[in-house]
């Protein structure tokens, strides 16, 4: 389970807020992506990562194994921070430096985080927010106040396999989308829909991401 415990480090979270409530941010239409393997998870990641300037939020929705932490690391990739970039279990935080002169990542996992934004604001970094990157897992209804410029990703597993019979396959799943045992089957294909919301994200072509 991503369940993360508080690092040790020197500036508040507090210091991403903005002075308007991220409720007032107007969404943006969103745009899906489809992603068939853990790769092109990874791909969507760098890609993504070219749109993003410091001081960005991006939060990243989905359920257990729905590929958020593959997609932070193309992120990470993309970015050229120093370290790879893995579910952040026993911490709340990992800091990942640049490599090449850019924002550092800030990969956040809020999963434990009940407090909402006074919770989060008592997360110490060793980075200037402004100037990095902030990326978090699970944090739905407790950072968006953190900005009123954000990145909204929500990746969904796709049910069902590509067949269209339902015989029982050697591996104990039907080609119904469901194991004898009536339980939902998955494979690797998500679909992701990115959606800005405030000004920052206006006149962001998210094209690049579809190519």
């Amino acid at each position: 389970m991503e369940a993360p415990h508080s690092p040790a480090a020197e500036t508040a979270l507090g210091a991403a807020r903005t002075s308007e409530p991220a409720e007032t941010a107007d969404a943006l239409p969103g745009t899906t992506v489809a992603v068939d393997s853990p790769e092109r998870m990874r791909e969507l990641g760098r890609g993504l990562a070219t749109l993003l300037r410091p001081g960005d939020l991006v939060m990243l929705t989905g359920e257990l194994g729905a590929g958020k932490t593959t997609l932070a690391r193309g992120l990470g990739e993309g970015l050229g921070v120093r370290g790879a970039v893995t579910s952040p279990t026993f911490v709340i935080a990992r800091v990942h430096p640049s490599l090449v002169g850019g924002p550092a990542l800030v990969h956040v996992d809020a999963y434990r985080l009940g407090g909402g934004l006074d919770e989060m604001e008592d997360l110490d970094l060793d980075v200037s927010l402004p100037d990095s990157v902030v990326v978090v897992e699970w944090g739905d209804g407790k950072v968006e106040e953190l900005s009123d410029a954000r990145l909204h990703v929500v990746i969904h597993r796709v049910v069902g396999g590509a067949g269209g019979g339902n015989e029982t396959t050697e591996h104990g799943m039907t080609e119904h989308g469901m194991t004898e045992n009536g339980e939902m089957e998955y494979d690797d294909r998500r679909t992701v829909t990115v959606t800005g919301f405030g000004s920052r994200w206006s006149r962001t072509d998210f094209g690049i991401l579809t190519r």
